[in-house]
């Protein structure tokens, strides 16, 4: 009996603690964030076109491309393809992007495309790419908008990390001062 009674004791405490103390502990660390633990909303025009957070498709030349999605850019679904390096259906379907974005951009060398530019993120949700995938970018969307300013304007949106890690463009960011630049 005495067991038992321990048991439900432990099962009680780690019942509060995990279910009451731990969310109540990180939603009081999320008021402490710039946008208080909520989603940050990208609008235009008071109209929402996306999410700071989650990465969005872009396949018209006259835009800035994100990293592709192993879930098509699906929320509900979102988790990378779990294939590694050495898997031959992965190396395929990286050749094959590989291939379509060098027809699309005929200026470049296949070892001059940013790895984030053909393979998939963890999540598939990316919304960013890093500043080389972003410049190698800037001459066909230049050219399919006939503006001077696109690198002059990527260059504004890199943005450099906090403490450590790596600089990043988003590109829903960068493509809505893009269609602001006309």
């Amino acid at each position: 009996m005495k067991n038992i009674f321990s048991i439900l004791k432990l099962t009680l405490f780690m019942v509060v603690l995990l279910a009451v103390i731990y969310p109540m502990a990180i939603f009081g660390i999320a008021q402490l964030a710039s946008n208080k633990g909520k989603r940050e909303i990208i609008l235009v025009n008071g109209k929402v076109v996306g999410y700071q957070n989650i990465g969005q498709k872009f396949d018209k030349s006259n835009y800035f491309w994100g990293r592709p999605s192993a879930v098509d850019y699906n929320v509900a679904g979102s988790a990378g393809s779990n294939k590694g390096p050495s898997n031959a259906e992965y190396l395929v379907l990286i050749q094959k992007r590989i291939d379509t974005f060098l027809i699309v951009h005929p200026y470049l060398k296949k070892g001059a495309i940013p790895a984030d530019m053909v393979t998939a993120s963890g999540s598939g949700l990316d919304p960013n790419i890093s500043p080389e995938g972003a410049l190698i970018l800037v001459q066909r969307v230049a050219k399919e908008r006939k503006l001077s300013k696109v690198k002059a304007l990527v260059e504004t949106k890199i943005n450099k990390p906090t403490i450590m890690g790596t600089s990043t463009v988003n590109v829903l960011e960068l493509n809505v001062a893009l269609d602001a630049l006309k």
